[in-house]
């Protein structure tokens, strides 16, 4: 094809995406459907072809769609137009409309998108609705999780040395079964089990999570699950937030609503970045889960994040990829990225809320995640 006609493909693509629904005579690429369709929700006519009115869902997904497709700043100006033109000004405008809403997850994301824009009258309206949805998360999810990790902590610990008030007792008395003396009706504990002590975090969990606008749901619930694992006192827990900046949180874990509104949904993605930050906060590596919530799509360094990704594996950190941790079914993401970190021994699938706990408890236990996965009838990427 000539640079003429190339030119001329281009602007009649660029017509075509322009007009929307006016120009269906002209030719529209297989690839462009999804762009048109993101364009057609705000701009064509609201003739029930692409309203997003009364669904939050739609409305974090089209976020996330327009940080897919165009630029910061095109995003702003679409995020501006969206708020006049669909109803989302009105509704973060009137704290007493945005209190009637039906909030869930799926709205937590939109406000957390439209963080930056939000007129400040409406921010503490925000914040209650969002402290409303962590709480419900927090009674639904956290005592689940609490109990599975410490269940599986009381199992995993093991301290040889123990002093006396941390000997186990019943796992003493069985290591020494041979050694017992019917003379004296006595057990000689030549070797003693001991829990381990308590002064000492038993795991190091690093949660390392992508903040782009796809991610906006996992983003939600990883928060909600750092501050709970947090508040477990035998685990030490560090949570990073990154697009093309890294951001770490862990200060602000005893308040998840904080570590929420301390993210900035939007923007790129440079895993490469986050786990060379992450690297710098693994001291135990055979000690250390590392999870990396991402959809594994890198516009850093792909090679090097592999490289990066290689160095702690081999360090004895157990790494965990988790491609999304919400409620929907398959995510989107880079096959081939997930099929090199499988390669490694890297585990990559998408969990639901409810069975993070258990991942946890598999995970502190050193179990084969895939094995796990696949009991769990959860598809691994390969």
């Amino acid at each position: 094809m000539s640079t003429q006609e190339t030119d001329q493909a281009a602007l009649r693509r660029r017509w075509r995406l322009m007009l929307g629904s006016e120009a269906d005579n002209l030719p529209l690429a297989p690839a462009d459907v999804p762009l048109e369709r993101t364009l057609g929700a705000l701009y064509d006519r609201q003739d029930g072809r692409g309203s997003l009115h009364g669904s939050a869902p739609n409305v974090a997904r089209w976020l996330g769609d327009i940080r897919e497709y165009f630029p910061a700043s095109v995003v702003q100006v679409m995020q501006q137009d969206a708020m006049e033109r669909l109803g989302l000004q009105q509704m973060l405008l009137e704290p007493e409309m945005l209190r009637s809403v039906q909030a869930d997850v799926h709205l937590v994301a939109t406000l957390l998108s439209l963080n930056r824009l939000m007129p400040s009258k409406t921010k503490d309206t925000a914040r209650q609705v969002v402290r409303g949805v962590v709480e419900q998360l927090e009674r639904k999810l956290g005592s689940p999780l609490r109990q599975a990790v410490s269940g599986s902590l009381n199992r995993a610990a093991r301290n040889h040395r123990p002093r006396h008030n941390e000997i186990d007792w019943l796992r003493t008395i069985r290591a020494n079964l041979r050694h017992y003396q019917a003379d004296y009706q006595t057990i000689i504990a030549e070797r003693r089990v001991g829990f381990a002590r308590k002064s000492q975090s038993l795991r190091d969990i690093v949660l390392c999570v992508d903040q782009s606008g796809s991610m906006a749901p996992s983003v939600v619930y990883a928060s909600v699950f750092a501050a709970v694992l947090a508040s477990i006192k035998s685990v030490s827990t560090q949570v990073v937030v990154f697009d093309t900046a890294v951001v770490d949180l862990t200060p602000l874990l005893a308040d998840p609503v904080e570590v929420l509104f301390g993210t900035q949904l939007g923007g790129g993605t440079d895993i490469d970045q986050a786990l060379a930050y992450c690297q710098g906060l693994v001291k135990r590596p055979q000690e250390t889960i590392f999870v990396l919530i991402s959809d594994l799509y890198e516009g850093g360094n792909a090679k090097q994040m592999l490289a990066r990704a290689r160095a702690m594996v081999d360090s004895g950190v157990q790494m965990i990829a988790l491609l999304a941790l919400d409620d929907h079914g398959a995510p989107s993401y880079d096959h081939r990225h997930a099929a090199q970190f499988a390669a490694m021994g890297i585990p990559c699938f998408a969990c639901t809320p409810d069975k993070f706990p258990d991942l946890m408890a598999a995970a502190i236990k050193k179990q084969d995640m895939a094995a796990w996965a696949a009991q769990n009838d959860i598809a691994v990427a390969a």
